[in-house]
């Protein structure tokens, strides 16, 4: 958890941040990046999630890898700095289509399974979507600001807004 300045959240992590930090993720392609924020405690939560599922895989030991552990753990931890469940509310981005498959199997929808994970995950836990800049084929870097909620997203050749 940090009170202030900027934390690198990577691909398979996540972090909480109160008050006035930052927390900034780069590169997100097919992963999702679930962004939790209460406004009135100014906790701010983000998770960089690859997979949709840990059940899925064997190896689930890195919670923050899979949608469904990283959003609950996530929840638990801005909860432990003063957050309230009922008041969080959720933006996220990410879930592209980085690469021309050909095919329409079901492990190859990786980014549109990430996403319909974390919609899914966060309506069990009673936390409501605001915003969302999904799917596509193109990467985003994000920032989310503890202090406001604010989510600004930067990609290379469709400029930065804030969602």
């Amino acid at each position: 958890m940090i009170s202030s300045g900027s934390l690198i959240v990577g691909m398979a992590d996540m972090n909480v941040a109160k008050n006035t930090g930052v927390l900034i993720t780069l590169g997100l392609g097919s992963c999702v990046g679930i962004a939790l924020y209460d406004p009135v405690a100014k906790v701010a939560g983000l998770a960089h999630s690859m997979l949709p599922d840990s059940k899925e895989i064997k190896n689930n030991t890195n919670i923050a890898k899979f949608v469904d552990l990283a959003t609950i753990k996530l929840t638990k931890d801005m909860i432990a700095q003063g957050a309230q469940q009922s008041r969080i509310v959720a933006k996220i981005a990410g879930g592209a289509q980085m690469f021309a498959f050909g095919s329409t199997q079901q492990n190859m929808r990786i980014g549109d399974r990430n996403v319909e994970a974390a919609e899914r995950m966060l309506k069990r836990l009673g936390i409501k979507i605001i915003a969302k800049d999904v799917g596509k084929t193109f990467g985003r870097t994000v920032h989310l600001y503890a202090e406001n909620g604010k989510f600004e997203i930067k990609t290379i050749e469709h400029g930065t807004y804030t969602i």
